[in-house]
């Protein structure tokens, strides 16, 4: 028999209904009206025709039959009477139609004419009410009446009724016509309960009140409901009674608490339908959580600290030596006095890790504030409140995220700030650096003052050149040098290997490294101050570990099973050595010189070379030199040419090329002028200058070798690179108690004063 599908449809048997012709396709009406009777059947989700598979159908429909067709309002409508309920079974498809078997349903009859007739004056009754407010209401009220059953009834509203198509399908299935009925009844209820609350909702808004309703309505519903609240539950207490609170307990200034409240009143007049709700909100959030009572200095045993800046790092004697000094100064005053220290080192040199362990000496909380790459003042000090989006700067932020007034504070990369049109950063620290003025640090964002003083600031740069005078003015500098091969190595057994070892998720000591392997690491594949690059290869070879652990472990797992590092295998795990220089070094031709660079990374040799061509006495510089050394190379040339006279000769009818090779790389300064002396002076007698030997010093006219800055970083980059004689300035043999005794001990450091001594003492030359 033809199966019609029906979608979010409730239908019953025994009942007339009109439905438009458009509903159904054209060979469809074209069957319905050649066959007597026809199946409807709802299916589970809408779907074309073509589409429908047995899996779409539910299993349950009703036998239909078409009566006639009839025109209302130009739609033709077709008149068809339900049936009995029917269990539907082997459907089948083709072309569009669907055709089925069935077998009829029968109706339990566990309802009595009374309580069946009741339901259906409920329901009456509620239809009745959902229309009467609708246009056409007194019409709708006359066709409810008409309505002679139950099912009729439900049919024709069954489309509104508050269900999903599941229980649609529920009441159609049910053999219980108490079960349907109720289900039926149920589903008006609900539909009653929402149009009651749409209702209700709509008679409250007459004209006058839109505009305003939204805001005034729900404030007094709010206020209603806090004040049940009060009374219902003693913890319970509004936004606007907690933050009253907050600001009484928080031991705020006077001034500070009178803005606090000043905000409060307004923020209680605003509503949490205001549009300054939110920043309102944030404003007294922050500064109630922000520690305004002084916290607890706890004692602070020298003993102890010393124990704990001794475990957390190796090495950098001196500056744990300040470091103490410092905390023992305020711990005794209750406060930083002096200068703010600033630790200046290449990467990798403990500089930022030092604040936490100060911290930890101090039992004080950490605070980092990370300034690299700042160029807006409001970084530091805030945005005012007046602008959208508006947040305190990043030291107010980082005092809310500690939730004390006391915490050691580092300020990372403070040579990266940068100045702009949006204002100077620098300048906004100077404030908060200096310990006779950051007791009132006004933050823009709280516009009240907030007392600094308690904070044990630090500073971490790489370099101090881009630092402004006023601000470094207020900072003492700590240099950090680098560490030694030998401290290299104890880092890297004590502190980096079992780290990495935990990283992979190894317990301690199933990673191995013998000690001629790691301190083939740390010569041969880092070329470095700090000890960031062994860690990333101690880091690889825990990594390869594990892959190598797991390939060989059995059911038992790794735990039990151990790795040892071979010198065979670095080439496997690491790749290819780091490029050193030692090669270079151990051929010299005339012309080269090997000087020795400072750089924010640390110390670098730097070869210097010049070659002589045909031309008219002209010198040619390359290698991206910066102003000042482009000039150290012209006094060097003058230099030459004045205690050089009888062989410049043949060089007046040629040109002179001077190159410092990685000419990607920016190079500036005056200490390599002996250098640059050196490398003329070998390419105009052809004398080739010694092997393995390095030298720094700035050069006067005067014939002077001038002091320079960096030794100690150029003197570890030396050892570093294989050199075995560095000379240096004589006015510099006082930085020489800045170099560790493992470093001199492996050079062969020569003060000269002038550049007679120079070329004698590199070339063997007499001047």
């Amino acid at each position: 028999m033809l199966v019609i599908p029906v979608y979010d449809t409730l239908i019953l048997s025994n009942v007339q209904i009109n439905v438009q012709e458009e509903v159904f396709s054209k060979k469809e009406i074209e069957d319905i009206k050649k066959e007597d009777n026809f199946l409807i059947v709802p299916i589970k989700e809408q779907k074309e025709r073509g589409e429908l598979s047995v899996d779409d159908f539910y299993d349950v429909g009703l036998l239909a039959e078409a009566i006639s067709t009839i025109n209302h309002e130009g739609n033709n409508l077709l008149v068809v009477d339900t049936k009995d309920r029917v269990k539907v079974h082997d459907l089948i498809f083709d072309d569009g139609r669907v055709d089925a078997s069935f077998d009829i349903l029968t109706d339990e009859e566990d309802i009595s004419e009374s309580e069946r007739q009741e339901i259906f004056l409920e329901f009456k009754q509620h239809a009745e009410d959902l229309v009467k407010d609708l246009p056409g209401g007194v019409w709708m009220r006359g066709y409810i009446r008409r309505w002679k059953n139950l099912n009729e009834a439900a049919t024709n509203i069954g489309s509104y009724l508050d269900i999903d198509e599941s229980e649609r399908y529920a009441i159609l299935a049910s053999n219980s016509l108490k079960e349907r009925y109720h289900l039926i009844l149920e589903g008006v209820r609900r539909l009653v309960g929402s149009h009651e609350v749409r209702s209700e909702v709509s008679q409250r808004l007459t004209q006058e009140q839109q505009d305003a309703y939204k805001v005034m309505a729900i404030k007094r519903q709010i206020k209603l409901l806090e004040e049940q609240l009060d009374e219902l539950d003693e913890d319970f207490s509004s936004e606007e009674e907690m933050f009253a609170q907050k600001i009484k307990d928080a031991g705020m200034p006077q001034e500070a608490e009178r803005e606090a409240e000043r905000v409060l009143k307004r923020f209680a007049m605003e509503g949490s339908q205001g549009h300054e709700y939110g920043t309102l909100y944030d404003y007294l959030d922050f500064v109630t959580s922000l520690s305004w009572k002084d916290g607890e200095d706890k004692k602070i045993e020298l003993s102890e600290a010393r124990k704990i800046l001794e475990k957390d790092h190796f090495g950098l004697e001196k500056v744990k030596k300040r470091v103490l000094e410092q905390i023992a100064v305020t711990s005794l005053k209750g406060r930083q006095t002096g200068s703010i220290l600033l630790f200046v080192g290449a990467p990798g040199t403990g500089k930022t890790s030092m604040g936490q362990s100060v911290a930890n000496a101090m039992g004080r909380e950490y605070v980092r504030i990370s300034l690299g790459g700042i160029r807006d003042e409001a970084e530091i000090r805030g945005h005012r409140r007046t602008y959208v989006g508006a947040m305190p700067g990043r030291i107010m932020e980082g005092m809310k995220r500690c939730g004390v007034n006391n915490p050691v504070m580092v300020l990372d990369e403070i040579d990266k700030i940068a100045a702009e049109y949006h204002g100077d950063p620098a300048s906004a620290l100077l404030e908060v650096l200096d310990p006779e003025q950051n007791n009132t640090f006004v933050d823009h964002y709280m516009n009240v003052p907030y007392d600094l003083s308690k904070v044990f600031f630090l500073c971490t740069a790489n370099t101090t050149e881009g630092i402004p005078k006023p601000l470094l003015d207020r900072m003492e500098v700590i240099n950090l040098s680098g560490y030694t091969p030998l401290e290299k190595y104890q880092i890297g057994r004590k502190y980096l290997l079992p780290k990495a070892i935990e990283d992979v998720g190894l317990k301690k000591g199933q990673v191995s490294i013998p000690q001629g392997v790691l301190k083939k690491i740390i010569s041969e594949y880092t070329m470095e101050a700090g000890v960031r690059g062994l860690r990333k290869q101690l880091d690889k070879i825990c990594r390869y570990a594990v892959v190598k652990l797991l390939e060989q472990a059995d059911e038992g797992g790794v735990s039990d099973m151990k790795f040892t590092v071979k010198e065979s295998e670095l080439y496997d795990i690491l790749g290819r050595k780091v490029t050193k220089h030692d090669e270079a070094l151990k051929k010299t031709v005339p012309g080269v010189a090997t000087g020795l660079a400072w750089t924010q990374v640390g110390g670098e040799i730097l070869f210097i070379e010049t070659m002589q061509t045909k031309g008219k006495g002209k010198i040619q510089i390359t290698g991206q030199l910066g102003d000042v050394m482009k000039e150290s190379a012209e006094i060097a040339y003058t230099l030459v040419k004045s205690h050089f006279s009888d062989s410049m000769k043949d060089f007046e009818k040629k040109d002179v090329h001077i190159h410092v090779p990685e000419g990607a790389v920016p190079k500036d300064g005056p200490s390599a002028g002996v250098t640059l002396f050196t490398a003329l002076s070998s390419l105009v007698t052809g004398k080739p200058v010694k092997k393995k030997l390095a030298m720094t010093g700035e050069v006067s006219l005067r014939g002077e070798v001038l002091p320079i800055g960096g030794l100690p970083e150029k003197l570890m980059a030396a050892q570093r690179a294989g050199i075995q004689t560095v000379l240096i300035p004589s006015k510099n043999e006082e930085d020489l108690k800045e170099v560790p005794e493992e470093i001199i001990s492996k050079l062969k450091i020569i003060p000269v004063a002038s550049i007679r001594e120079v070329a004698k003492e590199s070339m063997g030359l007499e001047l």
